[in-house]
């Protein structure tokens, strides 16, 4: 009987931490969709709009590191439900916003909230499971991050056309207050470690040069790279990170372990997680563009269309998972990268008369080589982890997650810019009105370059796969 109850408690906790997850990645990507009708409204331009969504993923890339230890310290389990309940609030006053300046400070206050508890949500799910039954609860955590990311933009879509844009963050309010009372009641209660310490210098490090580099690379866009000003941000930043990892080596209780690198298998596999979350990024934020204002499609259809990713993810991301075990991560992760590889070319094709139907074809083969991809990778990284590094590597994991994805946000759309200027002949911003080949020149050469990157991601799993094949030979013999 009370082993029942353990596995029902366990159950709905697996359940909080999950939807508590699935919420926060549908949050960086459910605005997407939004933009063009939140820059009408707001009167700003699409180099400012892209603050929302940059200001979110900056503010968890900037702590993410900073709350891990810190659930080590004082327990997961607070600093879940801390971040659960600003999340909340965060939340809500998004939507109450109607300037933009407030909107984006908001922004802010809501990713804080999503980095705390997302910081902590596979320590306690390792805690959970410390034996059987931890491979799958970390494979439906990284299936619904994988959906949340996904889902927001047909989800957004639907939303912002019937409503207006701040009921994308109304609809998080009731269903993350219903998982905060289940996550106050269930979550398991930790203790305090005494002894233990933050690293408060490695922690204002990391925060000031992943802010000021990502603002820089912002920026950067408007007035160029040449600018003294974004230069002298970036070498800052540069600076300030080479030294906050000198830092982390000589501490006997850092911020980051700089050790868990040392895997070659968790290396590789992070870069892939961080190619594959910048092509994810830069697709689902041209892609809305591309759809509402070179196609003229409403937002309610076109998120319809962009509905195909979670849904075909959804169906084949189990079944991925199980053939992993079968003929191997490694295999699958290189099957997937290449199917992204060729879907990216296949949309470098689309123009100003491209029908839905190829639109919709081209992202269904996205979301076969993404559901081919994500459940294999993140299999590979956390096999790698030393079973009492799990945590480290579940956090390391979530924050190259959301670089990739800031990355993706930034290169797509400098590169769009540049493009887009060299095309029409001046210095472009925004969509240009009434020259939809611009932005198609744009994204297409986006396209062949996201192709390269999964090229880049193949090459690399390969020559490690015939790396590690040669030291088990060796070894043997």
């Amino acid at each position: 009987m009370n082993e029942l109850k353990e596995i029902r408690k366990n159950g709905i906790t697996l359940t909080v931490v999950v939807a508590m997850s699935f919420l926060a990645t549908l949050d960086s990507s459910i605005v997407n969709i939004a933009l063009p009708v939140m820059a009408d409204s707001l009167k700003v331009t699409l180099f400012s709009i892209e603050w929302v969504v940059a200001s979110y993923v900056m503010i968890i890339c900037s702590t993410l590191l900073f709350f891990g230890r810190l659930g080590d310290i004082i327990g997961k389990s607070k600093v879940f439900r801390f971040g659960t309940l600003l999340f909340i609030i965060g939340t809500l006053l998004c939507g109450l916003c109607n300037s933009f300046f407030m909107l984006i400070v908001c922004r802010f206050i809501e990713g804080i909230g999503a980095s705390a508890y997302m910081a902590n949500n596979q320590g306690i799910i390792t805690q959970l499971y410390p034996n059987e039954g931890r491979g799958k609860a970390l494979g439906i955590l990284a299936a619904a991050v994988a959906l949340g990311t996904m889902t927001g933009l047909p989800v957004g879509g639907m939303i912002v056309s019937v409503l207006s844009w701040n009921y994308i963050f109304y609809v998080n309010v009731p269903i993350g207050i219903v998982f905060f009372i289940l996550g106050f009641k269930y979550l398991p209660n930790d203790k305090e470690i005494k002894g233990q310490h933050i690293d408060k210098a490695g922690s204002v490090l990391s925060f000031l040069g992943t802010i000021l580099l990502f603002g820089a690379l912002i920026f950067a866009q408007k007035v160029g790279f040449s600018n003294f000003y974004i230069l002298g941000a970036i070498f800052l930043s540069v600076i300030i990170i080479v030294y906050f990892i000198i830092l982390e080596k000589k501490k006997a209780q850092p911020l980051l372990d700089i050790n868990i690198f040392k895997n070659r298998l968790f290396s590789v596999s992070l870069i892939c997680t961080f190619i594959s979350f910048v092509c994810i990024a830069a697709y689902t934020l041209l892609m809305p563009f591309y759809l509402q204002d070179t196609l003229k499609m409403s937002p309610s259809n076109s998120g319809l269309l962009m509905m195909i990713t979670p849904i075909i993810i959804a169906i084949l991301s189990a079944f991925c998972g199980t053939l992993a075990d079968k003929i191997g991560a490694e295999i699958l992760t290189v099957i997937g990268l290449s199917v992204m590889a060729f879907s990216f070319f296949m949309m470098s094709f689309l123009n100003v008369n491209s029908s839905c139907f190829s639109c919709a074809i081209f992202l269904g083969m996205m979301a076969v080589g993404q559901s081919f991809f994500q459940p294999a990778n993140n299999s590979l990284i956390m096999s790698a982890c030393p079973k009492n590094k799990l945590g480290i590597g579940g956090s390391v994991n979530s924050l190259v997650r959301n670089l990739g994805q800031y990355a993706g946000i930034v290169l797509s759309t400098t590169f769009l810019y540049c493009f887009m200027s060299h095309k029409i002949g001046y210095e472009v911003l925004d969509y240009v009105k009434g020259r939809d080949d611009v932005f198609v020149y744009g994204m297409k050469n986006n396209c062949l370059i996201l192709m390269s990157l999964c090229i880049l991601g193949i090459f690399i799993t390969v020559y490690r796969f015939i790396q590690s094949k040669k030291l088990i030979d060796n070894a043997s013999h």
